[in-house]
């Protein structure tokens, strides 16, 4: 099928193939090796980078986090916004590496302090371990607030791919439990609904980096048998929610060559009839994952959308005073 791509991505796209998931180890492989081609992101010497272990799920192993913090600001009581990312790789590939730019610049851009979680992949760890795990670290990454310098009511979850995916997921777990609950939810390119079934999913068999085969192997190492079924909680497909209301305002993005666009159009749409507060870009000529391709503008654009509405969710001005009107002189008539 003929795809008309943006003129810069083109080339990409022939270069691109799907990864084969069928295989975990070999995608796996397939992933590391791509990722040693591409030069990584200058780190500032103000941006503060650890490796953390986090105290995982009750009986479960600790969660490995990168930690990327810029220098505190001189005023010791200046709390920064925190971001909790969540890595791509269609809940098998990936890890604290295939995040690592993103997280960088989001920190070095936005001054926030940005935490890059290692969740466990499938098949080893279906779900739902990889999204217990994002619970612990929210909760970890709440408390450990004044340490890290961050304010706990100024957390968003980003994520991209499976990533995001588990990023709503994590809205819809904390919206039903008390406790933390992140403010803002940023879903690039999400994976959302097992099912398959919408028209992108049954029409894209031949885009780059991610197409429908690879997608139902996704689905089918994160949840096994059940995947596509009547009986998948939402907690794994979120898209399968009934209710979205009362979940954080959000930013859904989505690409036109890209099984997965129509379930993220859809719950965009359904998040906006939900009452919350929803921006929603698609961008003509993409294909899944092209927002980490260096140098093409429409990439860059991508990038620079997300940015924007993590700033404008997490670092917007407090509101100026309302002033106090002096009230009048007693025995005297207001001035005219």
């Amino acid at each position: 099928m003929d795809h008309t791509y943006d003129r810069e991505l083109a080339a990409w796209a022939a270069m691109l193939p799907p990864v084969d998931h069928s295989d975990p180890d070999s995608a796996r492989e397939q992933v590391r090796q791509s990722q040693y081609q591409q030069p990584l992101r200058s780190v500032p010497e103000d941006l503060w980078i650890a490796e953390v272990d986090v105290p995982g799920p009750a009986g479960a192993p600790a969660v490995p986090v990168r930690v990327y913090a810029p220098v505190r600001p001189a005023d010791p009581w200046a709390f920064s916004p925190a971001v909790l990312y969540f890595h791509g790789g269609g809940f098998v590939t990936g890890g604290l590496e295939t995040g690592h730019d993103e997280c960088v610049w989001t920190a070095i851009t936005l001054g926030a302090v940005v935490v890059n979680v290692g969740y466990r992949l499938a098949p080893q760890h279906p779900y739902p371990h990889a999204l217990m795990d994002a619970h612990a670290v929210l909760y970890w990454l709440s408390a450990q607030g004044e340490s890290l310098g961050i304010d706990p009511n100024r957390i968003a979850v980003a994520g991209e791919d499976a990533g995001a995916g588990i990023a709503a997921a994590l809205c819809l777990l904390a919206r039903e439990r008390m406790g933390v609950r992140p403010c803002f939810q940023l879903l690039a390119g999400p994976l959302l609904d097992d099912r398959l079934a919408s028209p992108s999913a049954r029409q894209f068999t031949d885009t780059p980096v991610l197409d429908r085969v690879q997608a139902a192997n996704m689905w089918f190492h994160y949840m096994g048998a059940a995947a596509g079924g009547p009986d998948v909680s939402p907690y794994a497909a979120p898209g399968r929610a009934d209710d979205l209301a009362g979940l954080p305002p959000a930013h859904v993005s989505v690409c036109e060559f890209d099984p997965a666009r129509d379930e993220g159009l859809a719950y965009a749409e359904r998040l906006i009839r939900a009452g919350v507060p929803t921006e929603l870009h698609h961008y003509p000529g993409t294909f899944h994952g092209c927002a980490s391709i260096p140098d093409a503008e429409i990439a860059l654009r991508m990038r620079e959308d997300r940015i924007r509405a993590l700033r404008r969710a997490l670092c917007a001005p407090p509101p100026p005073p309302v002033p106090v009107p002096e009230p009048p002189v007693r025995g005297t008539a207001p001035l005219t």
